[in-house]
This record gives structure tokens, C-alpha cells and sequence, in this order.
């Protein structure tokens, strides 16, 4: 039993250290060491099968000291089997976060597409060119408006926050 102990000890220490490699592999070794992590443990968990059956028949008075070396060696692998599952989860979670925001930059957030709706509505319900360049000309000027609102806002929090401080 002692030869199997020591050598499933020792593969518990290599996959604690193959874990600070997830941290420093690019993206297609990633996936390679979470495989190789992974077989790892699975390997141990066959080698804490093993070992509980022969823990199981060693002397009585060695039986007590061999179950829980065995026990603290299942508690340290199901440490490593869990820190693996949460680093692939956040993992998946930043994946699915690039790829929502490389999304969202692809849109193209124009309202040149909105207004030529508007206009073409308005031509079919018989507005005129000049309804049609006033409206246009109070968007561009509430534009302005709208930044310098937003301006004398921050200005107005900026003395606020001068003045109480």
C-alpha cells in the first residue's frame, strides 16, 4: 500500500502544479492542460479506489491511520477536481462575455436607418420638403441641446460635490 500511497501523493502535488499553468497558457494549450489536469484526476480517483480496498486490509492497528491518509488524499483531489470546474466556468463565463461585447461593437448603432423611415412615413403622408428640413433642422438642434444638458449637469455635480467636500 505505502508505494501507492506515495506515488498517488506525488501526482496530487504534479496537478497542483500543472494548476498554476491554467493560469499563464494561451487559449489552444488551454484546453491541452485541462485534459491532461483532468485524465490526471481521474487517474488518482482509480489509484483512492485502490488504495481504500488495500487500507481496508492492512492490520488492524494500522487499519484506522491508512483510512484516513486515504481519506485526506480524496479530500485534497476533490479540492483540485472542484478548482478545475471553477476555473472552466470562468473561463466560459469571459468567453461568452468577449464574445457578447464583440457583438455589440459589430452593431452599428446609426440612426440614419431610423430617420430614412421617418422621412419616407412622412413623404407618404404628404408632408413637404420644408416640414421635412424643419424636422430635420430640430434634431440636429436638440442634439446641442441634449450635450449641453448633459455639460451643465456635470458641471452643476461638479460644484455640488466642491462645495460639500
Amino acid at each position: 500500500m505505502e508505494p501507492l500511497y506515495q506515488q498517488t501523493h506525488k501526482h496530487v502535488h504534479e496537478i497542483q502544479s500543472h494548476m498554476g499553468r491554467l493560469e499563464t497558457a494561451d487559449k489552444q494549450a488551454l484546453h491541452l492542460v485541462e485534459n491532461e489536469i483532468q485524465a490526471s484526476i481521474d487517474q488518482i480517483f482509480s489509484q483512492l479506489e485502490r488504495l481504500e480496498i488495500l487500507s481496508s486490509k492492512e492490520p488492524p492497528h494500522k487499519r484506522q491511520n491508512a483510512k484516513l491518509r486515504v481519506d485526506q488524499l480524496k479530500y485534497d483531489v476533490q479540492h483540485l477536481q472542484t478548482a478545475l470546474r471553477n476555473f472552466q466556468h470562468q473561463r466560459y463565463a469571459r468567453e461568452q462575455q468577449e464574445r457578447q461585447r464583440e457583438e455589440l461593437l459589430s452593431r452599428t448603432f446609426t440612426t440614419n436607418g431610423t430617420q430614412k423611415k421617418i422621412l419616407d412615413i412622412a413623404n407618404m403622408l404628404g408632408l413637404s420638403n420644408t416640414v421635412m428640413r424643419l424636422i430635420e433642422k430640430r434634431a440636429f438642434q436638440d442634439k446641442y441641446f441634449m450635450i449641453g444638458g448633459m455639460l451643465l449637469t456635470c458641471v452643476v455635480m461638479f460644484l455640488v460635490v466642491q462645495y460639500l467636500t
